[in-house]
């Protein structure tokens, strides 16, 4: 087998002799990826109290992704299937402390040779790495998560701690320069100052990836405590209101207490609702650097001939299921927003039904620019679904794929195919059940079909579904990586106890041993 590092170096190497000829008749590209933003906190969708007058105007004059998935609900792995096109069973990162690999291609690397002019501002996060990249040739990053502000008493609003929240200022191109004031403001100051000074004869790339709304969730002045008299909705648990849901998995139940659960979350009791207020206040701040972006480009003239992508990097639970944060395949976690405008071929105010995930976004923006993607690559190119085009060939299931991590041990290894109409879930070395949902019927996913029988072929046919996208892509070796960072398996003390194991579990002895 030929080694990674060669087959980069010769994918990368044929957008050399494409030349940059036709790179001033190229779009320019904008991607603006924004931490923790689930699919549904967007005024647009009839959020009740939300206000987004930037996420609504780029749905207005471009085309809403309805059904956004990430096929990792992590930091790290998303970003990474963002940047390579790949699952994280193939790029492995699959947690947030391990770096990338070098041997990987980035589709930056591919728009710069084929002429473009890249820009990289704002979190990395695959390692605690804020060294320069590959791909990008003008980078300002930072350390891990990043800190909201460079001193806790510069904000009204104030959070906890947060694990690789580390305050390290920013690397600008290799030079150390503190950071001032509030990161989601000072990043999107950076892009502007990139967009003033770079070369107006070459298309462009500038990767907007924020920290925020990245937990503990922390608001700019002008924005806190907007939201405190809103009234928020306790979502209802298997713990709480077991008679709303249909055979929870004994996992979830338990994950309540704990770390990631409501009843011990974050080890400090989170107030959900004063949470999810702040969440909403420090995403207002991203929705004002959206409106920055787009008034910056439109007032030098560029905005129209730029392809301008939003998204999330995954979804956030607040409380639904007992749970709180990501990993999980329910879609608070895994459901993303994403947004893309270009008048030039797309029609403003349209949405997108098909299933779109993260790893078709490397593949799609080349599309957008000319290119073409790497064999290499897992995802498929939506732009034609973003032009109009109806594909009868289009997935009928994307994979989902979350590894078990020493770090949070709550979450197990999880494996799901989501379809447009049905979700099925499969766990992998835990006692428990697997789950079947009917995403038309019972969006917030609490009747658990697993053991229905009526479901029985749909579950067998969804399972096949599953292997046989992990045969296709590579997937039937789990990635193994060693330990690094803090351990976080602790449960309340008198706090709620183990569930049971579900009911169907249990038999008669017998006499045969069947």
């Amino acid at each position: 087998m030929m080694n990674q590092g060669i087959v980069r170096l010769l994918v990368v190497g044929i957008f050399v002799v494409l030349g940059t000829a036709q790179a001033a008749n190229r779009p320019n590209i904008v991607v603006i990826l924004t931490d923790d933003h689930r699919y549904d906190a967007m005024g647009f969708l009839g959020h009740p109290f939300l206000k987004t007058p930037n996420f609504d105007r780029l749905a207005a004059e471009g085309v809403h992704f309805k059904n956004a998935y990430v096929t990792t609900s992590l930091c790290s792995p998303s970003r990474a299937s963002i940047l390579t096109g790949l699952y994280a069973h193939n790029h492995h990162v699959v947690d947030n402390y391990n770096p990338v690999s070098k041997s990987l291609t980035f589709f930056p690397e591919l728009l710069q040779k084929a002429g473009y002019q890249t820009a990289f501002i704002g979190k990395w996060h695959m390692g605690d790495s804020e060294e320069k990249q590959r791909g990008f040739d003008h980078w300002i990053s930072f350390k891990g998560q990043g800190v909201y502000v460079p001193d806790p008493k510069m904000l009204k609003a104030k959070g906890r701690f947060v694990p690789q929240a580390i305050n390290s200022g920013y690397n600008i191109n290799g030079k150390k320069v503190p950071q001032k004031g509030y990161i989601t403001d000072e990043l999107t100051d950076f892009a502007e100052e990139w967009l003033a000074s770079k070369d107006d004869e070459k298309p462009f790339l500038l990767y907007v990836s924020h920290k925020g709304v990245h937990a503990d969730f922390l608001p700019p002045d002008r924005h806190a405590f907007k939201y405190d008299k809103v009234d928020i909705p306790t979502p209802p648990t298997p713990t709480a209101n077991p008679d709303m849901f249909q055979d929870p998995p004994m996992w979830v139940r338990n994950q309540s207490n704990s770390r990631h659960g409501v009843e011990f979350a974050y080890y400090t009791g989170v107030d959900m609702k004063k949470y999810y207020r702040r969440y909403c206040e420090a995403l207002l701040a991203v929705d004002d650097s959206v409106g920055r972006l787009l008034g910056n480009l439109e007032k030098s003239g560029e905005l129209e001939n730029t392809v301008v992508l939003y998204l999330g990097d995954n979804g956030f639970i607040f409380g639904e299921h007992g749970l709180i944060d990501k990993r999980c395949a329910y879609d608070e976690s895994v459901k993303v927003p994403m947004l893309i405008r270009y008048p030039k071929a797309i029609e403003g105010g349209t949405t997108v039904e098909k299933i779109v995930a993260n790893i078709d976004v490397a593949p799609t923006l080349l599309e957008a620019a000319g290119l073409k993607g790497t064999g290499e690559m897992n995802g498929a190119s939506f732009w034609p679904l973003a032009k109009g085009e109806k594909l009868a060939d289009w997935r009928k299931y994307l994979l989902y794929e979350y590894y078990w991590e020493r770090n949070y041990p709550q979450t197990p290894t999880t494996h799901a195919v989501i379809g447009e109409d049905y979700k099925y879930i499969r766990y992998h070395g835990v006692w428990d059940v697997d789950e079947l949902y009917d995403l038309k019927s019972d969006p917030k996913e609490r009747i658990n079909l697993f053991n229905d029988s009526t479901q029985a072929a749909r579950v067998t046919e969804m399972n096949r579904a599953l292997f046989s996208l992990l045969k296709e892509s590579g997937g039937e070796a789990m990635p193994l990586m060693p330990d690094r960072g803090n351990k976080y398996f602790h449960r309340k003390i008198k706090g709620t106890k183990g569930a049971p194991f579900p009911d169907n579990f249990y038999r008669e002895a017998g006499t045969t041993g069947k």
